[in-house]
């Protein structure tokens, strides 16, 4: 049993910090299971721009 008696007032913050806090659970679950499917689906790789080289192959020449 607590000494002071628990105003109303800081029940209501709790319940309102507790949904906050699962709301806040709730998206970081969902932006790391979307990231995990994404990941191992193989799409994160960057596309390859015509200015960027691939490791092991020269650079394309100019033409000049």
């Amino acid at each position: 049993m607590a000494i002071t008696k628990e105003h109303e007032l800081h029940k209501r913050r709790r319940s309102r910090n507790v949904g906050l806090g699962l709301t806040l659970v709730a998206f970081i679950a969902i932006v790391f299971g979307m990231t995990m499917v994404k990941v191992s689906r193989g799409d994160f790789a960057m596309q390859p721009t015509a200015n960027s080289t691939v490791i092991g192959q020269e650079a394309p020449e100019d033409g000049n």
